[in-house]
């Protein structure tokens, strides 16, 4: 994240989590190491008051979960050949998960330790996680299923029954549903929990830019991108509400900051997907940003794991709808889009409709109506000094 020497340094807060303002009045920005007189610059442009500055800590979680993902890939293809073939189905789907899952906790363990923080303080410390990912499930199942009913009612979606017996029907149900947890802990672990948490801790308006800047030339790199117009929409959108929190010196801003990253990072994840186009990517990522608001007035991810995993176990296996461009012969209804694809979704799915637009501000507004009413500050125990 250093792009140039004249850019200021990121800060180093504690994140507050579950409150839309915080409670301190000063904290130590970390802009300036502890004990100065006592250490070279080196040690100042690796630290702050807060331990590794959130820069580092970003870059080197990617570069384990990089040096993680081949190692366990590897060793999946070896044991199971099949693991390689590119078959949208609950098996494939759930062991190919459970990779980048465990790349990730890896890496997260290991910058703990470097954090002297627990796994937990990644956005994931919550005594109502079950109550949270409960409610979480039912949003992301009602929140689908208002999206398709409206697009079945406009015409634009044909749904049919699939030829499923009975057992089949709960084998298949259990499967998708094991696998797309497996999907909610892995993209909220890596966008919303870790990530989210880092920004958080340590970023200003100049290098959000810088990052999100990255996150559009990222989808460059693969040999075809799928909807990176939406990537750079939702950058573009970003700027001037990130602009005016820095202005105002908002508290919460370094939160905001960095939910525009994480968010624009999601959709840029996602063009990878065969299929998907820029409305989608779009639509994913103001789910991404949904994700991050339920992190501050929830407390933590658990909501947005379960709304992740209920989503699209939803559009995948209950609807049979296509999945940002996948689709499945496994499922319990099948779906075909009809009409123009800006209202079907056409190849992306539902959340490739512009329909999915209001949806998920519905979404959003049922979220704070539910949650902000019963938030409570918490914050963030702040690391270990350096070498305890």
């Amino acid at each position: 994240m250093k792009l140039n020497d004249r850019l200021p340094l990121p800060t180093e807060e504690p994140q507050v989590a579950g409150s839309l303002q915080r409670p301190e009045a000063a904290l130590d920005t970390g802009s300036k190491p502890l004990h100065p007189q006592d250490r070279p610059d080196i040690f100042w442009l690796l630290a702050g008051s807060n331990g590794l500055r959130s820069g580092w800590s970003v870059l080197i979680f990617i570069a384990l979960y990089y040096l993680f993902m081949p190692v366990l890939g590897t060793i999946a293809v070896t044991l199971d050949p099949a693991l390689a073939e590119e078959n949208f189905s609950p098996i494939i789907e759930l062991v190919s998960e459970i990779i980048p899952l465990l790349s990730i906790l890896g890496a997260a363990l290991i910058l703990s330790r470097v954090e002297h923080r627990h796994l937990a303080d990644y956005n994931l410390r919550d005594t109502r996680w079950f109550s949270q990912s409960a409610a979480g499930l039912l949003a992301g199942f009602l929140a689908l299923s208002g999206l398709v009913a409206t697009l079945a009612l406009g015409g634009w979606l044909h749904i049919s029954s699939a030829p499923l017996t009975g057992a089949k029907k709960l084998q298949f149900a259990l499967l998708w549903a094991a696998a797309f947890l497996v999907v909610g802990l892995f993209e909220e672990g890596s966008f919303r929990c870790y990530l989210q948490f880092t920004l958080a801790r340590g970023l200003n308006f100049w290098w959000a830019v810088a990052a999100v800047g990255v996150m559009c030339l990222v989808p460059q790199l693969r040999s075809a991108p799928y909807g990176v117009e939406g990537v750079y929409l939702v950058a573009a959108i970003g700027i001037l509400p990130c602009w005016l929190v820095h202005r105002s010196q908002s508290l919460n801003a370094s939160f905001w900051q960095a939910a525009w990253v994480t968010s624009t990072a999601f959709g840029a994840y996602h063009t990878g997907n065969p299929g998907e186009t820029w409305i989608g990517i779009m639509t994913a990522s103001f789910i991404g940003f949904i994700f991050c608001v339920s992190v501050l007035v929830t407390g933590s991810a658990w909501w947005a794991i379960g709304c992740h995993a209920a989503w699209d176990w939803a559009e995948t296996y209950f609807y049979g709808t296509s999945d940002s461009g996948l689709i499945t012969q496994s499922n319990l209804f099948t779906s075909r889009p009809t009409g123009n694809v800006l209202w079907s979704g056409g190849p992306a799915g539902p959340e490739g409709s512009l329909l999915a637009v209001p949806v998920v501000a519905v979404l959003l507004l049922g979220l704070l109506l539910i949650f902000r009413s019963g938030q409570s500050a918490q914050s963030v125990p702040a690391p270990a000094p350096i070498g305890k």
